[in-house]
């Protein structure tokens, strides 16, 4: 999926949201440590950080997700540099059992440098399209409780809270709240 905007506006640059190829996940950890040391090593002890990103983007773990059928990543490129990237999940490939039908956008992650430039709208509109494409009778997500702008981005684009579950970084149990969008 291709978009591009006027080069008037700098806030809504081209861009491009690709499918990754297994050659590209080295880069996918780099992005997937990056982004999240980024959002939230101010609320992380450091050995929890530590421990997380280890164990959660290691290449070998990030390979397993990626050659999962259920899941899908993409990136989305901004000229010509890794912005962000997607995480979609279906069937077992899931994170909590939300309803057969279901889709999940587990992760969707932007690197600093490109927050607050629509690439969020951007990649939420693709995991729709997708989900209505398949004819997924919902999508759903989960949100840090404390993460107000992502869950501002989720309410904008018609999710609604629906439960909590814990998210474990290290030692360290957070707990993140589970957004649905009902697709009729």
């Amino acid at each position: 999926m291709t978009s591009s905007t006027s080069s008037a506006t700098l806030l809504k640059p081209a861009y491009s949201i690709d499918p990754l190829t297994e050659e590209e996940l080295p880069k996918l950890s780099d992005i997937s440590r990056e982004t999240f040391y980024d959002t939230f090593i101010a609320i992380t002890d450091p050995d929890d950080m530590k421990t997380f990103l280890d164990e959660a983007y290691n290449v070998d773990e990030l390979r397993k997700e990626f050659l999962n059928p259920d899941s899908r990543f993409y990136f989305v490129h901004v000229e010509g540099a890794v912005a962000g990237y997607l995480k979609l999940n279906v069937g077992a490939a899931q994170t909590e059992q939300m309803g057969d039908n279901t889709l999940e956008v587990q992760r969707l992650y932007l690197r600093t440098a490109y927050k607050h430039r629509g690439l969020g709208t951007a990649l939420m509109a693709m995991a729709e399209k997708i989900a209505r494409q398949e004819k997924r009778s919902a999508m759903w997500l989960g949100v840090w409780e404390h993460n107000v702008p992502a869950q501002g981005l989720y309410k904008k684009s018609g999710f609604e809270f629906c439960g909590d579950h814990v998210f474990q970084v290290g030692d360290d149990p957070q707990r993140d709240l589970l957004m649905m969008k009902q697709l009729h």
